[in-house]
């Protein structure tokens, strides 16, 4: 038997409350907030608990045996086509490439491309066994294959890959006609999610914070592709295996997310927290000038009240005493 434990995130699920997004629990450890929320209601918890189990198997130990084929493996080194299509790996990447209609209504290369550790649509296809992540993980001319792969998919999005170091994608010329594709075709999210899923398996998750910062600029900031929208809080921000990064996502997210009061992708202690982040922010923003009449009016407020009180509690005892205070305040 074989055990293998991928480079991934250790997820604790200590949290009750948040029992499906480990995201957020170091946060908890500290003492920085309590665990009283309970999960709000209009979070899609089927989501929420797929990501978790993704993320659990990058860090899980697995058994697997040891005369397992490795039929991902092999399709990607060139010795087998995949199936049903027939097609090798180097065919793909050579015409299929710009071919939009076939790359749109085939649905049964999807899962040769881009191999995961759960089953898809393709009956013909197969999950990759960990043998085959170790391989993948340990070699770069393997890697540089799926590197093609992700870009194939990129140009049919309307996506380029501008800094292959960094992961950077910005819109490609054809963007327009391709996001009208994506807005039509909803099961793209499902393949987007997957190729998430795979880059963060096999080796290349540095290219995984990049694509989902594009996606939710273009549907929260920009408002390009409303029917993407939706997946990418609930799938694509919670792909992403290192969480730092996936901390980074989700208040970008939030920043920009209308209105606030309905984001329901950290728990709601967090969501304070980040709402005073926001206000420091704006405070710290403006001119020197106005902060400081602000301040003042404030401090005017603040005495103004205490002042009241103050009086109001002399007045229930000697009123005669409150309209001498009265008269001394006013001279």
């Amino acid at each position: 038997m074989l055990y293998y434990r991928m480079g991934c995130e250790r997820s604790v699920m200590e949290d009750p409350d948040d029992k499906y997004d480990s995201t957020w629990d170091d946060e908890y450890e500290e003492g920085k907030f309590g665990m009283t929320e309970t999960r709000t209601p209009s979070r899609n918890l089927r989501a929420a608990s797929d990501m978790q189990r993704f993320r659990h198997m990058c860090q899980n130990k697995i058994q697997v045996p040891l005369g397992q084929e490795k039929h991902n493996l092999h399709f990607y080194q060139n010795r087998s086509p995949s199936h049903p299509d027939d097609v090798y790996i180097k065919d793909y990447h050579k015409h299929w490439l710009g071919d939009y209609t076939r790359l749109e209504r085939a649905h049964s290369y999807i899962q040769w491309l881009f191999p995961i550790q759960e089953p898809g649509g393709n009956s013909y296809a197969h999950v990759l066994t960990l043998e085959e992540i170790q391989h993948f993980r340990s070699n770069n001319e393997l890697k540089n294959k799926l590197l093609e792969s992700y870009k194939l998919m990129l140009d049919f999005y309307g996506i380029r890959l501008v800094n292959e170091k960094t992961g950077e994608v910005q819109r490609a010329g054809n963007w327009k006609e391709r996001f009208e594709n994506l807005n039509r075709n909803s099961h793209n999210n499902l393949r987007i999610t997957r190729i998430l899923k795979c880059l963060g398996i096999l080796g290349l998750d540095r290219y995984q914070k990049p694509l989902v910062r594009f996606f939710l600029e273009e549907t929260l900031v920009k408002g390009t592709l409303p029917q993407v929208k939706q997946s990418a809080l609930d799938y694509f921000m919670f792909a992403v295996l290192n969480k730092s990064e996936r901390k980074e996502l989700i208040k970008y997210a939030f920043w920009n997310f209308e209105p606030k009061e309905q984001f329901v992708w950290c728990p709601r202690k967090i969501r304070r927290k980040l709402l005073r982040e926001i206000a420091q922010k704006e405070h710290s923003s403006r001119p020197p000038a106005r902060r400081e009449k602000m301040h003042h009016q404030t401090d005017y407020k603040r005495s103004s009240r205490n002042r009241g009180a103050q009086n109001e509690g002399l007045s229930r005892k000697d009123p005669r005493h409150y309209r001498l205070s009265t008269q001394n305040w006013f001279h």
